[in-house]
């Protein structure tokens, strides 16, 4: 069933080469008017909804509160629910030695972290977290970005990674662990993880989305930039102004 999964989300992935793809020398975005209009719509949502609830969530000062310990605490099972799929990922990029250390960092923070609570895969046996994902998987495949997506809710991506966020909730190992209601909990945890970053880092975020000239093109260049750097497609400086 997993295979088949696979090669469907490799054809639909194929798909998304066929509207063009600069590569790492500039920027593919066919689909600007439509983004704008979904930029516009996550950026009315942050302001008047997601800044608005996670301004308590950073403590603040030299010391960190009780809240911030317990968000801490649910982004980490958040996190280590993913893990399996990371690992598993790994496997399908042909990356073994990341895939035996996601795995062994997902077995101890599963027992000794109290189910993902706390980190001692990190703290104790040098076991960080090594990220990936589906889209990074079909980068290593050979299947071209694709043009620039911002989606509702989610934010910026690129028409490869949007089948790579599709394909990961569908090849999720912890499918056959865990039932939709455990399932979707652990969304929720990650869901509260990325809240925490929001508030974080809520004065480069503020700065970007609110209060630049012109946020869409600040936000794409400094994703594109970013994911192109994580995959190893670095090119030229982008202009995001350019025509």
């Amino acid at each position: 069933m997993t295979c088949k999964m696979i090669l469907a989300a490799t054809a639909i992935a194929g798909l998304a080469a066929c509207s063009g793809n600069p590569g790492a020398e500039g920027i593919n975005d066919p689909y600007e008017p439509m983004n704008r209009q979904v930029h516009a719509f996550n950026r009315g949502l942050d302001a008047n909804v997601i800044k608005p609830a996670t301004s308590g969530m950073s403590s603040g000062g030299d010391k960190p509160g009780v809240g911030s310990y317990a968000l801490q605490g649910i982004g980490n099972f958040g996190s280590n629910l993913a893990q399996p799929g990371k690992a598993l990922n790994h496997v399908l990029q042909g990356r073994a030695e990341p895939a035996v250390k996601t795995t062994f960092r997902f077995l101890v923070n599963s027992t000794l972290g109290l189910a993902g609570f706390l980190d001692p895969a990190t703290a104790d046996f040098a076991l960080p977290e090594q990220d990936t994902d589906f889209g990074q998987t079909l980068a290593v495949w050979g299947v071209p970005e694709g043009a620039y997506l911002e989606l509702p809710l989610l934010g910026p991506s690129t028409e490869r990674d949007t089948v790579g966020r599709v394909v990961d909730l569908v090849i999720d190992p912890m499918h056959a662990v865990l039932n939709l209601d455990e399932w979707l909990i652990g969304l929720g945890a990650r869901a509260v993880s990325k809240a925490g970053e929001r508030a974080r880092f809520s004065d480069s975020v503020d700065s970007i989305l609110h209060e630049s000239a012109d946020s869409y093109a600040q936000t794409r260049l400094i994703w594109l930039q970013h994911r192109r750097h994580e995959l190893g497609e670095e090119g030229d400086e982008i202009d995001p102004y350019a025509e």
